[in-house]
């Protein structure tokens, strides 16, 4: 079994109830372990052009999760309980009604067209870290070091719902 952590957020719908359904379903998938899930944090939606203000706020969480399935197959299932939500994918950094990414996955390093695992701009995200550090005061994001201090930097971007 292999530790991972996924993000999860939307900004479309009811989106405390689209996370928890997500949760659900996550922790469903054979070969999946849930083990601990961070509060819902809201944060300002961010755009191909930057933080902007006029979309819907996002919800995101983290999740810590053990699995056997390959990060690939995770990757998979993923995207089907995205589907499952009715995530549509018109516009990069669009509005969402869920979106979940791998954060991590164990120490793996992996660079593909459809997968980059740390992912390549958590260390850039108060939304990824936070509910991260939360679950896992320990964890260090490799290449940039302890999430709990990357966290530290973005308090004021995110708030506690």
């Amino acid at each position: 079994m292999t530790e991972a952590i996924l993000s999860l957020g939307g900004n479309l719908g009811d989106r405390e109830s689209t996370l928890n359904s997500a949760i659900r379903e996550i922790a469903k998938i054979e070969g999946v372990e849930l083990v601990k899930i961070s509060s819902f944090y809201e944060s300002v939606a961010v755009t191909l052009a930057g933080e902007d203000e006029s979309e819907p706020k996002f919800l995101n969480c983290a999740v810590e999760i053990e699995t056997s399935l390959k990060p690939k197959k995770l990757l998979g299932e993923l995207f089907e309980i995205e589907n499952n939500h009715g995530r549509i994918r018109l516009q990069r950094w669009g509005a969402r009604t869920l979106d979940i990414d791998i954060v991590v996955y164990g120490k793996e390093f992996i660079q593909t067209k459809s997968l980059q695992i740390p992912h390549p701009r958590a260390h850039q995200r108060g939304f990824v870290l936070i509910p991260w550090a939360e679950i896992s005061t320990d964890a260090v994001l490799p290449g940039h070091g302890p999430v709990s201090k990357l966290a530290a930097r973005f308090q004021s971007q995110v708030r506690v719902v």
